[in-house]
């Protein structure tokens, strides 16, 4: 599943004068869901139910 839209992601890096692989598009989903389950699992050790920007 991915989670990041692969054209906004090549529109970003076509920005900075570079050019995109066709598999950046499922590093960068496979890398949010990692910073996502940390920040869930951050945010369940203080307590919370809720995950802020913090917990990032």
């Amino acid at each position: 599943m991915s989670y990041v839209v692969a054209s906004k992601l090549k529109e970003l890096v076509k920005k900075h004068g570079m050019m995109s692989s066709g598999d950046l598009a499922d590093a960068v989903s496979a890398h949010l869901e990692a910073v996502v389950g940390k920040a869930c699992d951050r945010a369940k050790a203080n307590g919370r139910k809720t995950v802020r920007s913090e917990d990032l």
